[in-house]
C-alpha cells in the first residue's frame, strides 16, 4: 500500500509518486498542477537563482535546507526571464522576508510565476525516497479547496516519459542573438557594464544562467549569444577568438544531435573553447552520457583536479554525466567527484578545449572555480598573440 504522509491541517497540496507514494502539504504560489522529475537540492541559499536556472527545466525541486523564502525575492537574482524548475518543496511554509534587497515575497512571485510550492512536508523522508529510488516522476498539485483526484495524479506521474530522450535545451534557449557585457555583482555599484574592447566570444545558449556570462564579461569578453540551435557556420561567421557552450535542461544525447556536429566544426577552426555542464557533456564529443541514480545538485560538492591535486567546493545541477570510461583518444578526464568518482571535467590534449560538469559562476567556494573563466580569457589572447 502507498505511505500517506499527512500533517494536522486540512492539506491543498499533494505531491503523488509514481510508485503510489502520496505526501500531502500546503500549497502556496500558483494553483493547478504539474508533472515532472523530482530531484532535492542541498544548498542553504540562493533558492531563486534555483529556480530560474533553466537547467532545472522539467523537475520539481526539494530542498533540504528549511528556511526556503526567508531573504524574499529580487529580479537582479534571477538567473533567465522566468523560472526553469516546474515547481518547489519545503519543510516550512515561506516566511515574509527580511532583507533590504527583496522586491517581493517568495509566494507571490511563484504565483505570477505559475509556479507551485508545497510546504509542510518531511523533506528529509521524502529526500531518502529520490535517493532510494532515483529521482522519480510526480505529479504535483494545488487546490486551495484541498481535493485532489489521487487515481488520476499517480496515473500521470506513472505515464509521464521522463527526461530520457527528451531535448529540453531547444525549449529554454533564447530566440534569437543578442549581446552581453554586464559583469559580476560587485559592492556598492551593483552590476556595472564592461567598456571598452574585449574578446570576442561566441555563447551557445543551450538554457545559459546570467551569471555565467556576467562571468565572462568580467573575464574580459565581448558576448554575443546565439541559440542552442547555431550551426558552426553561424558561429565562425561572427569570426569569434572564443566558443563557450552553457549549461542547460533534458538529455543530453537528445542536444547532442544539432550540437555536436556545431561543436565539430568549430574544433576544426582551431579556437579555444570552453563548456560547463550541459556543454561540457556536448564537449565529450562522442563519449556516452548516463543518467545518474538522483542526480547532483547542490553547492557543497567537493570536486578534484587531477591535474593539481586542488579540491574545489563546487555547486551543481545535473542528472545525466558522462562516462568517463567512454571519453575518445585525446581527451583526458581533468576533474572528478569526491561524492561518487563521476566524471567532472575533461580536456582536448595539447588543445584549449576544456570543460566542467559543474558551476564555477555560482560561487559556492564562494571564488574555488573563477580561474576557469580567466584560464578561458588566458588561452583567447594567447591566440591573439600568435
Amino acid at each position: 500500500m502507498p505511505a500517506n504522509h499527512q500533517s494536522s491541517e486540512k492539506p491543498t497540496a499533494l505531491i503523488a509518486l509514481a510508485d503510489g507514494q502520496l505526501f500531502y502539504g500546503r500549497g502556496f504560489g500558483a494553483a493547478g498542477e504539474t508533472i515532472a522529475e523530482l530531484v532535492f537540492n542541498t544548498a542553504m541559499t540562493g533558492y531563486q537563482e534555483i529556480m530560474t536556472d533553466p537547467s532545472y527545466a522539467g523537475q520539481v525541486v526539494t530542498f533540504t535546507f528549511p528556511h526556503i523564502g526567508n531573504t524574499g525575492v529580487t529580479p537582479e537574482d534571477d538567473e533567465a526571464g522566468a523560472p526553469g524548475a516546474a515547481g518547489m518543496v519545503v519543510k516550512w511554509d515561506p516566511t515574509e522576508p527580511s532583507n533590504w534587497r527583496a522586491t517581493t515575497d517568495l509566494t507571490n512571485w511563484l504565483e505570477k510565476n505559475g509556479r507551485i510550492g508545497v510546504g509542510g512536508i518531511d523533506t528529509r523522508r521524502l529526500t531518502r525516497a529520490i535517493r532510494q529510488q532515483g529521482a522519480p516522476h510526480v505529479a504535483l498539485a494545488y487546490n486551495p479547496d484541498g481535493v485532489f483526484d489521487i487515481e488520476a495524479l499517480v496515473k500521470k506521474a506513472r505515464d509521464w516519459k521522463g527526461l530520457v530522450g527528451l531535448d529540453l535545451a531547444k525549449e529554454v534557449t533564447c530566440a534569437q542573438s543578442y549581446t552581453w557585457n554586464e559583469q559580476r555583482w560587485a559592492w556598492p555599484e551593483g552590476y556595472t557594464p564592461r567598456e571598452g574592447a574585449g574578446l570576442k566570444v561566441v555563447a551557445i545558449d543551450y538554457g545559459a544562467k546570467r551569471n555565467i556570462l556576467r562571468c565572462l564579461a568580467s573575464a574580459g569578453c565581448d558576448v554575443t549569444v546565439l541559440p542552442a540551435s547555431a550551426t558552426a557556420e553561424d558561429v565562425l561567421a561572427l569570426n569569434p577568438e572564443g566558443v563557450f557552450l552553457s549549461n542547460g535542461p533534458g538529455d543530453p544525447a537528445a542536444t547532442g544531435d544539432y550540437a555536436v556536429p556545431m561543436i565539430q566544426g568549430v574544433l576544426a577552426a582551431d579556437l579555444p573553447v570552453f563548456g560547463i555542464c550541459l556543454g561540457h557533456q556536448m564537449l565529450a564529443l562522442g563519449a556516452k552520457t548516463i543518467k545518474m541514480n538522483h542526480g547532483h545538485h547542490g553547492a557543497n560538492h567537493p570536486v578534484k583536479d587531477n591535474e593539481t591535486g586542488k579540491v574545489e567546493i563546487t555547486s551543481m545541477n545535473h542528472g545525466f554525466a558522462v562516462d568517463a570510461q567512454t571519453l575518445p583518444a585525446g581527451v583526458k578526464e581533468t576533474h572528478i567527484s569526491l561524492f561518487d568518482g563521476s566524471n567532472c571535467g575533461i580536456r582536448l590534449e595539447n588543445r584549449p578545449v576544456f570543460s566542467v560538469q559543474y558551476h564555477p559562476e555560482a560561487s559556492p567556494g564562494p571564488q574555488d572555480s573563477y580561474y576557469l573563466f580567466d584560464r578561458f580569457a588566458e588561452a583567447m589572447r594567447a591566440r591573439r598573440a600568435n
